[in-house]
């Protein structure tokens, strides 16, 4: 059995004449304050064994809901104990008025016998309660109805409340690339003669256009970092003439670019390079069109695109019957070039690099670095601090598919009580992955949005991440305690 000893604080300033003391003679026992539905239930019991009451005084004992910071109140219904005589004058008015006496139970005390008094009240539930405490106030009257002092007791912190503790990913240490593989991909856009595939650096710019890509190889190579291990290179063409015309000149075209780069890099060993054609690049045209808003019957160029399957000759010419024929010649002047081009991707592996490398690395060249590298640069700097936050930032915009990125990011920012950018920062990819999802939902409860943090909480449960059901009940829960 839970007792609760008095403290009693005066509220009335000291006088010359005696003031009557009965809290400290009144124990609280049993005490409960419980959310009940739409209500706030206390219940206790009040000892009364050592209380000894004057004859003719009336204690009132008024239990009071007081709110953490102390700026609201809820009175609750009050208790009456009289003593002997003052019981007798109550219960002889009583028998004279129906209505007497008013304002809750009544108690005539037996001074020395043991007396228990079981309090029960209920009151509006309201937000302001949650770690409040619970008073029990005591006013004196005597036969004259005057007061004759106000005691107050604490018995304690009701209704305790923390913001839940959701069931979330937490800071992850990345694991590290056992090889670190890269790779960039470069675009060649060089002019030929008609029908031709012979690669002619004197030919309008395409000097410029060479001098780009030996550059970009030399990048690579000149790189002690790096081990270059293929380079494919892929010609692509545009519809005009036939679909099968168009794959034999993107392969020649590829494999003519692809042996004037090799003349130039004898020490590239052949077995790096990788040739292909591609023929008609309709997926690419498609976003090249798409760009033309002003391109009269755009919609209907792009239907005839997208409807197109098997006979691409064919597809060519619903573009050429489009009225007026200004339409396909526009499409062919200004949106076929474009599509003649061949790519290169270079392909090299990475060595990895110690705190000191990684740090200056960071400010240059953040793609050679691991994510496990960057976290270890994060973490040098310790969590919390902008510079941990800065590099996770890097970290999580080089590699934006790296769910232990985001993941590690968005922690860092929610420390920080920056809820809408990790929100910001994780939809994109929350829409496929529940554990991100889940860790949105986290922020919009932060960000004082329950709705929409049911609404990922539930979403994430359903991408199947094994906590977010838990944290949906949760939710429910604060939301009927703080009012939402």
């Amino acid at each position: 059995m839970k007792k609760i000893f008095v403290s009693i604080a005066l509220l009335l300033p000291f006088s010359a004449f005696a003031q009557t003391a009965y809290l400290e003679s009144v124990t609280v026992e049993n005490r409960r304050v419980e959310k009940d539905g739409a209500d706030v239930r206390v219940r206790m019991d009040l000892g009364l064994d050592n209380l000894d009451m004057k004859l003719q005084h009336t204690l009132q004992l008024t239990p009071v809901i007081v709110s953490g910071d102390g700026t609201q109140e809820q009175a609750l219904q009050p208790v009456h104990v009289d003593g002997r005589i003052r019981g007798k004058v109550v219960s002889r008015r009583a028998a004279l008025d129906k209505d007497y006496p008013a304002g809750g139970e009544r108690l005539r005390r037996k001074n020395g016998e043991p007396q228990t008094l079981h309090y029960e009240a209920t009151a509006p539930y309201e937000p302001w309660m949650l770690n409040g405490r619970l008073e029990l106030r005591a006013d004196v009257t005597g036969c004259a109805e005057c007061g004759e002092g106000r005691e107050t007791m604490a018995t304690g912190g009701i209704l305790p409340y923390e913001e839940p503790v959701y069931e979330m990913a937490v800071v992850q240490q990345p694991k590290e690339e056992a090889v670190k593989r890269r790779s960039e991909v470069r675009t060649a856009r060089l002019q030929y003669r008609q029908d031709s595939h012979n690669v002619l650096p004197r030919y309008k710019d395409n000097q410029a256009e060479l001098d780009k890509v030996q550059a970009s190889i030399d990048a690579v190579k000149g790189n002690t970092d790096l081990t270059i291990t293929g380079i494919y290179v892929t010609g692509y063409a545009s519809p005009e003439a036939t679909v099968a015309y168009n794959q034999a000149l993107s392969e020649r075209r590829a494999r003519t670019f692809a042996e004037y780069v090799q003349q130039r890099n004898p020490e590239l060993d052949k077995s790096l390079w990788h040739v292909e054609g591609k023929g008609e690049d309709w997926d690419g045209l498609r976003k090249v069109v798409e760009r033309y808003t002003n391109l009269l019957k755009q919609d209907e160029v792009l239907r005839i695109i997208d409807q197109c399957e098997g006979d691409l000759d064919q597809c060519e010419e619903k573009i050429k019957a489009l009225v007026p024929p200004e339409i396909y010649q526009r499409v062919l002047n200004e949106m076929y070039g474009p599509l003649r081009r061949n790519e290169y991707r270079i392909e090299y592996n990475v060595r990895h690099f110690d705190l000191a490398e990684a740090k200056r690395l960071l400010e240059t060249r953040p793609d050679l670095l691991s994510v496990a590298e960057m976290q270890k640069v994060a973490d040098s700097y310790g969590r919390g601090t902008a510079e941990y936050r800065a590099v996770l930032k890097v970290a999580a915009e080089t590699w934006p598919d790296n769910e232990t990125a985001l993941t590690n990011y968005a922690l860092a920012l929610m420390d920080a009580g920056e809820h809408d950018a990790a929100i910001a920062l994780l939809a994109p990819k929350a829409a496929e992955n529940g554990s991100l999802q889940n860790l949105m939902g986290v922020a919009q409860f932060k960000a004082g949005r329950m709705d929409k943090a049911e609404e990922a909480f539930r979403e994430a449960a359903r991408l199947g991440y094994p906590g977010a059901a838990e944290n949906v009940r949760k939710l429910e829960e604060a939301r009927q305690l703080l009012g939402e």
